[in-house]
């Protein structure tokens, strides 16, 4: 059975790191502010917002929910963005996706303050990762890279494979994983012979969001396998992409759904907050 990779207590070390560390920015005048724009009534949103707001509360960062109804037009949710790009009390904004279709996704990215983006979707920030001069970097694929340093899994010249290319996990992935000098393959739904492909990995990242997926017949014996999945099963509980009771007995490391990466996003967002705050204090 390999190591259970636990998200939850990095996170929960991690926060209290933060904790302190706002305590002591308070203390210096600063308290570092996220606000995170909500539309409509979507179920998994609400709770990953609320989630969000709880972090926040235990670390001592002013947290903001601003809820919209699914009726906000486009513009109305652009100016909403605009006015806190222009609010010095808040260092990080996050509009939560997935939006109604009324409005476009890609317009309300870029309308954040890349230098306020703690999300890390921002194109301009996406660019400096792939130029490898990372600022604000996506939430879910910095938390997975905090769990390697942990857990002290060496990434140089592994062979890593990416399942799934969205540029929210996939590719930015893909690119920290090169920063570490590991090489990479990033797969997806048309990849052939994936599972072939798979199992010559060393280090195995899976976000395809297809539960239990993965199967033991794309594992390599002693492979590292990182689990971004968050699906439901028939039976509505939360599983992963991959079939943890399979892979484990192959895995040297794996992740478990949930306590697994979920809480390392969560907390990754409170980090690039306090960043934000920092860096504004030093420039003004």
């Amino acid at each position: 059975m390999g190591e259970l990779i636990d998200g939850k207590k990095l996170a929960a070390l991690m926060q209290e790191q933060m904790k302190e560390e706002v305590s002591l920015l308070k203390e210096e005048g600063l308290t570092p502010g996220l606000v995170v724009l909500l539309v409509g009534e979507n179920q998994a949103s609400q709770v990953y917002v609320r989630n969000k707001d709880l972090a926040a509360e235990r670390i001592g960062i002013r947290s903001t929910v601003e809820r919209y109804p699914e009726s906000i037009t486009e513009e109305e949710l652009l100016a909403e963005i605009n006015r806190y790009n222009n609010d010095p009390l808040f260092h990080g904004i996050l509009v939560q996706l997935p939006l109604p279709a009324h409005i476009d996704e890609n317009k309300v990215l870029l309308a954040i303050d890349p230098k306020k983006d703690v999300d890390g979707f921002h194109p301009l920030n996406l660019g400096a990762l792939f130029a490898g001069n990372p600022g604000m970097i996506p939430c879910t694929p910095f938390g997975i890279i905090k769990m390697f340093e942990y857990y002290g899994i060496d990434l140089e010249g592994k062979n890593a494979v990416v399942i799934g290319r969205s540029n929210i996990v996939g590719k930015p992935m893909a690119h920290l994983l090169l920063q570490k000098n590991a090489t990479v393959t990033i797969a997806h739904s048309k990849t052939k012979e994936l599972a072939a492909l798979c199992r010559q990995a060393d280090i195995l990242v899976v976000a395809i969001g297809r539960g239990h997926f993965v199967t033991k017949d794309f594992i390599k014996e002693g492979a590292v396998v990182i689990d971004v999945g968050m699906n439901r099963s028939a039976a509505g509980k939360l599983i992963g992409d991959v079939k943890f009771d399979e892979v484990a007995p192959l895995a040297s490391y794996i992740t478990p759904v949930p306590g697994g990466v979920g809480p390392m996003t969560i907390t990754m967002l409170m980090y690039q907050t306090i960043e934000s705050a920092k860096r504004h204090r030093a420039q003004s």
